[in-house]
């Protein structure tokens, strides 16, 4: 096993060890990554115990009781199978069948896998309960992902669940794929309809392959953790979100030289180096969802999205947008956390309760696909979850922390609906003893804020990409101890104290997609501005609501530009008594910065350009 990515080096391993109560405790409590680019080994237990136990190849029992008996109860009701599908140019998929023995038509359900090392295997839980809730099941992992493992002196040796060829990025040659794979479900199971299931990216292939298969096939899509327009996802705001990036590369189970074609590689290495960024865009655009949105509207097919406000992946805004440009059957979830912390765990290990995320996906492939009358038809087309209104019991005894109170849904007929009003803070001059500036409800010009660029400060977006929003996920936000935001290095605005709006109520109400606009000058020709709208208590500790990096080239030194940017979209109530603080920075781990370190970045608010936040409320 290795012990970065939990994955054995044989499909079908006698040795599988007991899973423990333990184990489960530990991915429930703190989900399915221990860093961007390491899923807990307890997982990837998880699911090898299942297969092994699926297939009959444990000698001994290695299951808890329950999940015992949920196997047998599939192994009494299906046949079980593990074939290679083949590509149309012979490239072979990794696969797994999960077939109801009964001559009523029932509807398949296709889950490409997501983007890890341990392919189609990760969700094997989900696979049984889809087969227990009466669907045939065929998993597949993409073209070039999974475990590739070198052996010294005989080069490299596939993983149990790996598919041959190199990854194509959810491009043109996984479409074809998945209508590959369509064509297997036919012959094998002789389907009633065809449904695709996806987390991460097995939903963008979802969405794409239901655009565009040849025969129109897909009756429905679940897309969880997903992205609308990929280009937008990796650069944004003439921004490159490298982190995201670099841990994606970390984590398809080789190394890039052997997972990626020449041309990707090109691609790949031009993001990363920051050229020819044009043809790096329309790479992205052509695997966007967003790009076919007029054939899946043409098609009807009924689509379930979900998304995080504090996605470092796949930021919300064009998964948002997106899901505008929709006219079918369509929902949309935004939940707390960050990419596959909702869901990760609940299509993974089994529960003490219903992991929601995951259960209104399957209620929707219920209704949509088997043709069960329940609640979707009520739904609102959006729901979103309240960032951090959970109620929380920290054990003092081991410091765990658990939510005892889920945090308040809110569901709006429509995304635009979800913003009800707008509300301008403006930024003023010195406001307090730090000689931050303020926000205020009235214009004040004439002012400029200046800092030195450059440099990384206490202000960024999220310690690690995935791992800091599951621990949002979880009950446990990131503080900020805003006391050591250092000033030589950013600049804050920050309003008085706010009260209420009603009895009981919150202070605001943030609904939406604020809009930034302010000017700016360089003593360089060309700076980066990562705006930060902060939650400050009185004891000036913050939690983060929202942020969004820019990026400005081609400024002429000591020359006013005026800059106006969207920040990502937010649910948040501010408590009675916070203050809203706003912080720009020019650095921030997650992006490029075009910022010249040791120049000076000076914000200012001219007379006939007030600079302003405009705050959605609902």
């Amino acid at each position: 096993m290795s012990e970065r990515t939990g994955i054995v080096s044989h499909p079908h391993n006698d040795g599988v060890s007991t899973f423990t109560a333990a184990q489960l405790s530990r991915v429930a409590q703190h989900g399915i990554y221990t860093s961007p680019t390491s899923l807990d080994p307890a997982a990837t237990h998880l699911a090898e115990a299942l297969i092994a136990t699926l297939d009959g190849t444990a000698e001994q029992p290695v299951l808890p009781p329950d999940l015992q008996r949920m196997v047998e109860q599939v192994q009494q009701r299906a046949s079980i199978g593990f074939p290679q599908i083949t590509a149309e140019d012979g490239v072979r998929l990794s696969a797994h069948t999960i077939k109801l023995n009964t001559d009523e038509p029932r509807p398949v359900v296709i889950v490409p896998a997501g983007w890890t090392p341990f392919g189609w295997g990760l969700f094997e839980f989900t696979y049984l309960k889809l087969a227990l809730r009466g669907y045939h099941v065929l998993a597949y992992t993409p073209r070039g992902l999974g475990l590739t493992i070198a052996v010294p002196g005989k080069g490299y040796v596939d993983g149990p669940f790996t598919s041959g060829g190199t990854l194509d990025v959810a491009g043109p040659k996984d479409w074809t794929d998945g209508s590959t794979v369509i064509d297997y479900a036919e012959r094998h199971f002789n389907p009633s309809r065809i449904a695709f299931l996806g987390e991460s990216y097995g939903s963008g292939i979802s969405q794409l392959v239901a655009a565009h298969d040849p025969k129109g096939r897909v009756a429905a899509v679940v897309a969880l953790s997903t992205w609308g327009d990929l280009a937008a996802s990796l650069y944004q705001n003439d921004t490159r979100h490298l982190a995201a990036v670099t841990a994606l590369l970390k984590f398809t189970g080789g190394p890039v030289e052997r997972k990626f074609d020449a041309a990707t590689q090109r691609i790949l290495a031009d993001f990363q180096a920051g050229r020819n960024l044009d043809k790096v865009v329309q790479w992205g655009q052509e695997r966007a969802p967003s790009a076919y949105a007029d054939k899946t509207n043409v098609r009807g097919v009924p689509t379930f999205l979900s998304n995080t406000w504090h996605e470092t992946l796949f930021a919300a805004n064009q998964v948002i947008e997106h899901f505008n440009g929709l006219t079918v059957p369509k929902h949309l979830n935004l939940w707390i956390g960050d990419h596959a912390a909702p869901e990760g765990a609940g299509l993974t290990i089994p529960f003490s309760g219903p992991n929601v995320p995951v259960e209104e996906a399957f209620a929707w492939l219920d209704h949509h696909v088997l043709g069960i009358d329940n609640e979707v038809p009520t739904w609102s087309s959006v729901t979103s979850q309240i960032m951090f209104t959970y109620e929380t019991r920290t054990d003092p005894q081991t410091g765990n922390t658990e939510i005892v109170t889920p945090a308040a849904r809110e569901s709006s007929p429509s995304w635009q609906d979800f913003t009800t009003s707008t509300e301008r803070w403006y930024l003023t001059a010195t406001a307090s003893e730090e000689g931050d500036g303020g926000l205020g409800g009235e214009p004040g010009t004439g002012w400029a804020r200046e800092f030195t660029a450059g440099q990384v400060t206490e202000a960024i977006a999220a310690d690690a990409v995935m791992t800091s929003g599951q621990d949002e996920w979880n009950g446990t936000p990131k503080t900020y101890v805003t006391e050591k935001f250092d000033r030589q290095y950013l600049a804050v605005w920050t309003s008085d104290p706010i009260q209420a709006d009603s009895p009981g109520g919150a202070a605001r109400r943030i609904r939406g997609i604020c809009d930034l606009t302010l000017s700016v000058r360089s003593t360089a020709d060309s700076t980066t501005l990562v705006a930060y709208l902060f939650d400050v208590g009185p004891d000036r500790m913050a939690r983060i609501i929202t942020h969004e990096p820019l990026t400005l080239s081609g400024l002429t030194p000591e020359q006013d530009r005026s800059a106006t940017w969207k920040l990502q979209a937010a649910g948040y109530d501010l408590p009675p008594d916070h203050r809203l603080m706003l912080v720009i920075t020019s650095k921030d781990p997650l992006y490029s910065d075009a910022s010249v370190d040791g120049s000076t970045t000076t914000i200012t608010s001219p007379d006939g350009s007030a600079a302003c936040l405009a705050l959605p409320l609902g």
